[in-house]
């Protein structure tokens, strides 16, 4: 527990000073948000406020963790060092997609960005190496945790692989999706990985409370740019890595079921989207005033400050139901 503590308060104090290096950087090259006419109102303020800033927590996390594997390696604990390397790497390559999204966007001036089949091919081809990785690398099975019945259960490889790549796929897209209001998509984040980081100290995973715990530092330090009225916002860069890490982290712990609890947020803003596009094109009305969720909020008068401490607080009770179940 005191390591996890020291990388927390060491990665968040990194990402502060990543973030303080960066955005002047970001300005310098114009890479600007560019918000959508149909929008609300409020947000067509936000026109050419640095994006792209998830590269802050990205850097830090990465730094963090090269400088906590020297260390345990120095330490004699190898083993827990390079456990924590497959985290890192999917971190990374969800990044690395976003990343190239967002700089085809912002800084080649492509409005498309990266084609929709490519990037989520890109996504596949990670997810399925991670949970391959995890199965063949890690040997750590295709049990999963079934949270209200307290037990585990054996999924055989070739119905486990594909549902642990679609809990990823989803899991990554739906906190995307969650990201449109500064400071939403990060604070639920902070929130859902300390509830990760928690399930990994008290079942002495090490490798996920000290992964965790950098991501916590690194969130926290990002958030303190993209707070409202933000500074800087993640981009794609950032949300698709952060649900890449969640995704991850649940799937080591083998409770990939438990984020339709504690990702209820990003849960019901991708249901949102979903159900808006089916009735529209069945009836040509719409259910939300416009979707995700968090639009139809504000379109319904509320500030983006009431919608984040709303969302973050349904997210904290959820999360600590969740602790209470597993």
């Amino acid at each position: 527990m005191d390591l996890e503590i020291k990388v927390l308060l060491i990665t968040f104090v990194i990402s502060v000073i990543c973030g303080l290096m960066t955005i002047p950087i970001l300005k310098k090259l114009k890479v600007g948000q560019i918000e959508r006419e149909e929008g609300p109102a409020s947000h067509l303020k936000k026109q050419g406020t640095p994006t792209m800033g998830g590269i802050i927590i990205i850097i830090s996390i990465i730094i963090s963790v090269v400088g906590t594997c020297a260390f345990l390696f120095l330490t004699g604990n190898e083993e827990i060092g390079k456990r924590l390397l497959p985290s890192l790497l999917i971190t990374i390559g969800f990044g690395m997609i976003g990343f190239i999204d967002d700089f085809k966007k912002l800084v080649l001036k492509n409005t498309e960005g990266l084609k929709p089949s490519y990037k989520m091919l890109g996504l596949l081809v990670i997810a399925t190496a991670y949970v391959l990785f995890l199965i063949q690398g890690l040997k750590i099975g295709t049990d999963t945790y079934i949270p209200i019945l307290k037990t585990y259960v054996n999924i055989p490889v070739y119905v486990y692989l594909p549902l642990a790549i679609l809990v990823i796929l989803g899991t990554t897209n739906a906190f995307n999706l969650t990201d449109g209001i500064d400071g939403l998509s990060s604070s639920i984040c902070v929130i859902v990985i300390t509830c990760l980081t928690v399930i990994g100290i008290s079942n002495q995973i090490y490798e996920i409370s000290i992964f965790g715990s950098i991501a916590i530092g690194a969130t926290l330090g990002f958030l303190m740019f993209n707070i409202h009225p933000a500074k800087v916002f993640m981009g794609d860069t950032g949300s698709l890595m952060l649900g890449g890490i969640i995704s991850a982290l649940a799937l080591y712990l083998k409770m990939p079921l438990l984020l339709i609890l504690i990702a209820i947020i990003p849960v019901l803003e991708t249901l949102s989207v979903i159900m808006q596009v089916a009735y529209y094109k069945k009836t040509g009305k719409r259910i939300f005033k416009m979707a995700p969720l968090h639009h139809h909020f504000e379109l319904s008068g509320w500030k983006e400050n009431k919608v984040v401490i709303v969302f973050s607080l349904i997210t904290f009770a959820v999360c600590y139901i969740g602790l209470k179940i597993v």
